[in-house]
């Protein structure tokens, strides 16, 4: 069941990648200034673009297809987890934003050096590196598969082009050319959602009114079932909460997003791009759930969905076999945007983790890190994903990878609860928030074998086990063990206001 995309759409889809390489050259120059500018964009970004920029980068590919695919399958229940972003942007504007800021860094992990020790620096970084380079090779395999499975692209072409090409503009542009080319993939993927919505209502007999009722018949918003506990399904607000510790895991451990912090010249600008980032989040919903509600009418109008067409490929399918040319190239290219924002962020923040974390605190003595170095990271990280990623497409191993990206998740929400204790409190410490992120780990991975459990049950379990046994770790750490004797007030909620010392290095 493949299609053709035809001469016209390849035109389309074409442009568009050359335009993305355009970026990259326009911002070569600015970006070779300095590591501050390759990482940091120099502090020259607008609040209202760091704010696009964060939203697309935690928006995949896989997202622009799941989130429809969610909605035709079930309904809207999953839109709770846009709206978690809502309950954190005041305690990230609060919180933490002022000790990123305070300490002017350029990765989130020299928080929990200063905080904490260079052990846990490195832990976070490394994580984060590792899973990064893991994720990449998934946000480039699974579109490619979706798309190949109802079109005639190669598939190996896809992956080496959009991998390839990401890593051309990124080693070129550094931040500021990451984050302007985020602005223009988002507006591509918001404004290609709407397009794929009205051309949807125009092919339905009666249009929105038909959608609305065949959606209320058949359950496909919200009924009193979402709602409730103990069901198959997560009720709503299990959804709703449980995307609250894995924001939070975003926005304050994950280097890709803390790293855009940085990117705006004053705190009130940065504040100012996370409620930009929540707007486009709210917006998300129509657009994304909506599809998704307009394509369960226009197919089950239509005879349903054919044979041989998995529901994780009904955008691209009805993208191209629906719409005409030109607008579905267009709208393929939306895809390949969702894919290019994610990876182009997580190449340059994995290069600033390297570089930062790594080669410039423990190799000093040889001098500072140049822009050279930093972009050798940026292709070495994007060749090892590219392989991985076309490993995946010839074995079709899909499974093993989400394992090993599994285990190595199991320690994001977690980390989010080491930044929490060292902020909300003054008696954590390197060893109690070690062993808080070891077992929070181990009761994300055991709990599921023994009880029935969702994932946003074990997000909440595993924040709420890092806190509770870091914390308490901490106590008996600091009563029977040696205890860090550089005052951390200034990096708590207790000395918001306080200058702060740094450690000697």
């Amino acid at each position: 069941m493949s299609a053709g995309l035809g001469a016209i759409n390849w035109l389309v889809i074409v442009v568009y990648l050359l335009g993305m390489l355009g970026v990259g050259l326009y911002f070569t120059k600015r970006a070779s200034a300095s590591n501050d500018s390759f990482f940091r964009a120099g502090g020259r970004i607008p609040a209202w673009a760091a704010g696009f920029s964060i939203y697309a980068t935690t928006l995949s590919a896989i997202t622009f297809m799941s989130t429809p695919e969610q909605a035709y399958n079930t309904d809207w229940s999953y839109a709770a987890g846009n709206l978690a972003i809502f309950a954190i942007v005041p305690i990230l504007i609060r919180y933490y934003i002022p000790f990123f800021r305070k300490l002017d860094v350029t990765t989130a992990y020299e928080y929990l050096e200063e905080r904490f020790s260079p052990v846990i620096r490195v832990i976070g970084s490394l994580l984060f590196v590792i899973f990064h380079i893991g994720r990449i090779a998934i946000v480039i395999y699974l579109p490619t598969l979706a798309l190949t499975s109802v079109t005639d692209i190669n598939p190996l072409l896809i992956v080496t082009v959009v991998g390839l090409l990401c890593v051309v503009y990124t080693f070129l542009a550094g931040m500021e050319g990451v984050i302007w080319s985020d602005v223009i993939q988002g507006i591509i993927l918001l404004a290609g959602a709407a397009l794929i919505i009205a051309f949807g209502l125009s092919m339905i007999d009666g249009g929105l009114a038909t959608v609305v009722s065949d959606a209320r018949e058949n359950g496909k918003f919200l009924t009193a079932s979402n709602f409730k506990f103990g069901t198959a399904a997560a009720a709503v607000q299990i959804i709703f909460i449980g995307s609250i510790f894995n924001a939070l895991q975003q926005y304050t451990a994950s280097q890709d997003v803390v790293q855009r912090y940085q990117t705006t010249e004053a705190e009130k600008d940065t504040a100012q791009s996370l409620i930009w980032n929540g707007v486009l989040a709210l917006i998300t919903i129509p657009l994304f759930y909506g599809i998704g509600t307009v394509l369960y009418s226009y197919f089950e109008r239509s005879g349903g969905l054919p044979a041989g067409v998995n529901t994780s490929a009904i955008v691209p399918y009805f993208i191209v076999t629906a719409l005409p040319a030109g607008v579905a190239g267009l709208l393929i290219a939306a895809i390949f945007a969702a894919a290019q924002s994610t990876i182009s962020s997580s190449l340059n923040s994995i290069s600033a983790c390297v570089t930062v974390d790594l080669r410039e605190r423990f190799f000093a003595s040889r001098g500072p890190a140049s822009v050279g170095f930093s972009r050798l990271i940026i292709v070495i990280a994007g060749l090892i994903s590219l392989v991985a990623a076309v490993y995946l497409t010839l074995t079709n191993k899909d499974e093993t990878w989400n394992l090993f990206l599994s285990v190595m998740g199991l320690f994001g929400v977690p980390l989010a609860g080491v930044f929490a204790l060292g902020i909300f409190t003054r008696r954590a410490n390197a060893l109690g928030v070690i062993i808080g992120l070891l077992g929070a780990a181990f009761f994300a991975w055991y709990l599921p074998k023994f009880l029935e459990t969702t994932p946003f049950h074990i997000s909440m379990i595993s924040f709420i086990a890092s806190v509770t046994i870091g914390y308490l770790a901490s106590l008996l750490v600091a009563k029977f063990g040696s205890v860090d004797t550089h005052d951390v007030k200034a990096l708590t909620i207790y000395g918001r206001a306080d200058e702060y010392t740094h450690r000697i290095r």
